[in-house]
Protein backbone atom coordinates (compact mmCIF):
# COMPACT_ATOMS: atom_id res chain seq x y z
CA UNK A 1 0.00 0.00 0.00
CA UNK A 2 1.23 3.53 -0.95
CA UNK A 3 1.36 6.00 1.84
CA UNK A 4 2.40 9.71 2.40
CA UNK A 5 3.95 11.17 5.30
CA UNK A 6 3.51 15.21 5.62
CA UNK A 7 6.36 17.46 7.70
CA UNK A 8 5.76 21.26 8.42
CA UNK A 9 8.81 23.01 9.93
CA UNK A 10 9.00 26.80 10.91
CA UNK A 11 13.01 26.00 10.49
CA UNK A 12 14.87 24.31 7.89
CA UNK A 13 17.07 22.40 10.05
CA UNK A 14 14.40 21.19 12.06
CA UNK A 15 12.91 19.93 8.71
CA UNK A 16 15.64 18.04 7.98
CA UNK A 17 15.75 16.36 11.17
CA UNK A 18 12.17 15.22 11.21
CA UNK A 19 12.32 13.84 7.70
CA UNK A 20 15.93 12.01 8.78
CA UNK A 21 14.51 10.30 11.71
CA UNK A 22 11.48 8.91 9.63
CA UNK A 23 13.46 8.02 7.00
CA UNK A 24 15.49 6.09 9.48
CA UNK A 25 12.80 4.03 10.49
CA UNK A 26 11.52 2.53 7.06
CA UNK A 27 13.53 0.15 5.14
CA UNK A 28 14.90 1.85 2.07
CA UNK A 29 13.20 -0.28 -0.52
CA UNK A 30 10.17 1.18 1.03
CA UNK A 31 11.07 5.08 0.00
CA UNK A 32 9.14 6.10 -3.27
CA UNK A 33 9.72 9.77 -3.57
CA UNK A 34 9.97 13.09 -1.68
CA UNK A 35 8.24 16.31 -2.77
CA UNK A 36 9.88 19.83 -1.20
CA UNK A 37 8.11 23.45 -0.71
CA UNK A 38 8.61 26.56 0.63
CA UNK A 39 5.87 29.40 1.43
CA UNK A 40 7.33 32.90 2.60
CA UNK A 41 4.36 35.26 4.21
CA UNK A 42 4.93 38.61 5.86
CA UNK A 43 3.49 38.82 8.95
CA UNK A 44 0.44 41.34 9.44
CA UNK A 45 0.92 41.38 13.03
CA UNK A 46 4.48 42.61 13.42
CA UNK A 47 6.39 45.30 10.96
CA UNK A 48 9.33 43.54 8.89
CA UNK A 49 8.70 40.15 10.26
CA UNK A 50 8.54 37.66 7.70
CA UNK A 51 7.30 34.11 8.51
CA UNK A 52 8.91 30.36 6.95
CA UNK A 53 7.11 27.51 6.50
CA UNK A 54 9.48 24.64 5.26
CA UNK A 55 7.52 21.50 4.18
CA UNK A 56 8.01 18.51 2.54
CA UNK A 57 5.97 15.26 1.74
CA UNK A 58 7.11 11.88 1.68
CA UNK A 59 6.25 8.93 -0.49
CA UNK A 60 6.54 5.46 0.06
CA UNK A 61 5.10 1.65 0.74
CA UNK A 62 4.09 0.31 3.96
Amino acid sequence: MIQVKLFDEDHEEDLEESINEFLSEIPNEHFIDIKYQIAVCDSVHEENETMFSFSAMIVYKK
